[in-house]
C-alpha cells in the first residue's frame, strides 16, 4: 500500500468509491449491505427516527443480529431522543447493541445537550465496506416526501481507506461493548484508483482537521471551487481563502440553502454574501427542497463528502467525519450533478438584490457576524467532556433523570447494567 502522510491523516491509494445521492440511493445500498453482512455491522448516526426508514433499518439490524452478526449502533442523544421502548426492545432482545452518545436529562421538557454532538454518519460492514456522508435515518431523506425532502449525499467505499474508517468507528465503542468485543482483521487490498483521506473533527486531538483539508485544497486551486453545503458560516480563514481564489481567477461557486429547514441558518449565511459577491464568488440558493448536503470539489480531481457543515457547530464543536477523495471520475460526476442543481433548481443571488435596505442592516450584519464568528470560543468556556457512551436498554429507552457527571460514574453504571 502506497501512503502519503500528513499531520491530519494518511492518504491511501487503491480505493473504489460510489457517489450516493439522497436516501433513495443510500438506504437501498446500506440495507442491502447489512443484509449481506457476515460478521459485524457498526453504525454511527446523529438521527434515527421511528418512521418507515427507521423501521426498515430496525428490521435489517434485527435480521443480522439473529443470524449471528455482531451489530453495534451509536446514536446521538440530542438527535435521537424519542425512540419508544418497544422499538428499542425489539432490537436489544435480538442482540443489537445500542449506545447513546452523551445522554443528558431534559430540563422542563427541553434537551440540554445542545453542543458537541455526535454528528457523524458512518457505516462499516465486516471491516471491508464503509459508507460516509450526511444522511440520517429518517423519511425526510426520501425524495417521495416532496417539498419536505432533503437533498443530501454519501459515498460507498472499499479498499485501504476502510482500515482508517474502521479504527475511527471502533474508537467510538464504549466499555460495555468493548468488554465482549474483539476487532476484525481489516482487508486492505486495493480495489480501485481513488486516493482517499479520512479527516475527523473532535474536541481533543483533531479540532481543525476537516477545515485544514478544505483550506489546503482551496489555496492551491487553479480552475474551480464548488461547494454545496447546508449550513454555511465558516471561519475568517475560510472566507479569506475563497476570496483569494476568486481574485486569482478561480471560478468559485457556492450552492446554499434557499428553502432552509431552519430559517435562522439562511440569515447567517447571508451575512457573508455581499463580501463574497464583491470578489466575484457566484452564489446560488437551492430552492427545490431543503439542502442538507456537505460536499465540495476543487479543480478536476479533489472532492469531499461527509457530515461536516461549514458553520461553527461543525467546524468547532461537533464530532464529524469527512472523506477527502482524489478521483477524476467522482469529481466530474459531482461537478455535473451540482451544475444541474444550480441551473435547474436554484436562484442566483446578486448584489443588486442584497443592496435593498443595506443602509439600516449594515450595523446589524456587522454585529451579528462577529458575534457568531466568536460563538465557538464562547461555548468553549464550558468544560469539554470525554467520550460519554451509555448502553440503551428497554423499557428505559431514554437516559435516566440523573445526569452522568463523569466517566468514572459512567463506567460504574455500565458495570451494573
Amino acid at each position: 500500500m502506497n501512503a502519503k502522510k500528513n499531520k491530519v491523516g494518511t492518504w491511501h491509494e487503491g480505493n473504489s468509491v460510489e457517489l450516493l445521492i439522497n436516501g433513495d440511493d443510500f438506504f437501498t445500498q446500506v440495507f442491502e449491505s447489512i443484509g449481506a453482512a457476515q460478521q459485524e455491522v457498526l453504525i454511527e448516526t446523529f438521527i434515527l427516527f421511528e418512521d418507515r426508514v427507521g423501521e426498515a433499518l430496525q428490521r435489517v439490524l434485527i435480521d443480522a443480529a439473529q443470524r449471528g452478526v455482531r451489530v453495534v449502533m451509536t446514536v446521538d442523544d440530542y438527535g435521537t431522543s424519542d425512540l419508544s421502548s418497544a422499538f428499542v426492545r425489539e432490537m436489544t432482545d435480538a442482540g443489537v447493541q445500542i449506545q447513546l452518545f452523551d445522554p443528558r436529562p431534559k430540563l422542563m421538557g427541553m434537551r440540554t445537550n445542545l453542543f458537541r454532538r455526535l454528528h457523524r454518519k458512518v457505516v462499516v460492514i465486516d471491516a471491508q465496506l464503509a459508507f460516509i456522508g450526511g444522511i440520517n435515518y429518517s423519511v425526510d431523506h426520501m425524495a417521495d416526501t416532496g417539498i419536505t425532502a432533503k437533498q443530501d449525499y454519501a459515498v460507498k467505499v472499499r479498499g485501504p481507506i476502510v482500515a482508517d474508517i474502521y479504527r475511527s468507528t471502533t474508537g467510538m465503542l464504549g466499555p460495555v461493548v468493548r468488554k465482549s468485543w474483539s476487532p476484525l482483521k481489516v482487508v486492505t487490498r486495493q480495489t480501485g484508483s481513488a486516493r482517499m483521506l479520512l479527516a475527523e473533527r473532535d474536541n481533543r486531538e483533531h479540532t481543525t482537521d476537516i477545515e485544514e483539508q478544505y483550506l489546503r485544497a482551496m489555496s492551491t486551486a487553479t480552475q474551480r471551487i464548488t461547494i454545496a453545503n447546508a449550513y454555511f458560516f465558516p471561519s475568517y480563514r475560510f472566507l479569506r481563502e475563497l476570496r483569494s481564489a476568486a481574485r486569482r481567477g478561480v471560478k468559485v461557486t457556492l450552492i446554499l440553502q434557499g428553502q432552509p429547514d431552519m430559517p435562522f441558518v439562511r440569515m447567517c449565511s447571508r451575512l457573508t454574501y455581499t463580501w463574497l459577491l464583491r470578489e466575484g464568488v457566484v452564489i446560488h440558493e437551492y430552492t427545490q427542497r431543503a439542502l442538507h448536503g456537505k460536499v465540495a470539489l476543487v479543480d478536476q480531481e479533489w472532492s469531499t463528502v461527509g457530515s461536516s457543515n461549514l458553520d461553527p457547530l461543525s467546524l468547532a464543536l461537533n464530532l464529524e467525519a469527512n472523506l477527502f477523495i482524489r478521483d477524476q471520475r467522482l469529481n466530474q460526476q459531482l461537478h455535473e450533478h451540482l451544475k444541474e442543481l444550480a441551473a435547474a433548481h436554484s436562484k442566483q443571488v446578486n448584489l443588486k438584490g442584497l443592496a435593498k435596505g443595506q443602509w439600516w442592516r449594515a450595523p446589524m450584519i456587522f454585529l451579528s457576524f462577529h458575534f457568531l464568528r466568536h460563538f465557538p470560543a464562547i461555548a468553549g468556556l464550558f468544560p469539554v467532556h470525554g467520550l460519554r457512551l451509555k448502553p440503551m436498554r428497554a423499557p428505559q429507552a431514554l437516559p435516566a433523570a440523573a445526569e452522568i457527571k463523569n466517566e468514572d460514574e459512567l463506567h460504574d453504571q455500565e458495570k451494573s447494567v
